[in-house]
C-alpha cells in the first residue's frame, strides 16, 4: 500500500472528525471515531471522489471494520482501476 494513499485517506476521515490524521490507529473502526452512519456515507463519497473510483457496497458504518480495512478496498480498487487502465 501506498503511504500517500494512506495519509491521504487518513486525512479525509480526519476532516470528518476532531481527531487528527497523525492520531488515527489502523486498527480503529469508524464507530470507535466517533463516525455516524450520514457521515460514513459522506467519507465514502469523499474517498470515491478523490481518488475517482467506485467503492464495493458495503455497510456504510464499517462498525466491525477497521481504517486499516478501508485502506485495503480503496488499494485495492486503486490497483484493479490501475490494471484496467493499463489493459486499454
Amino acid at each position: 500500500m501506498s503511504a500517500t494513499v494512506q495519509t491521504e485517506i487518513l486525512q479525509i476521515i480526519a476532516a470528518h472528525t476532531d481527531v487528527g490524521p497523525e492520531d488515527i490507529g489502523l486498527d480503529a473502526t469508524l464507530d470507535d471515531l466517533g463516525i455516524a452512519s450520514m457521515e460514513a456515507i459522506e467519507i465514502l463519497f469523499d474517498l470515491e471522489e478523490h481518488f475517482d473510483i467506485t467503492l464495493p457496497e458495503r455497510d456504510p458504518n464499517f462498525d466491525t471494520g477497521t481504517v486499516r480495512g478501508l485502506i485495503d478496498v480503496v488499494t485495492a480498487e486503486l490497483a484493479g482501476a490501475a490494471a484496467k487502465s493499463a489493459g486499454n
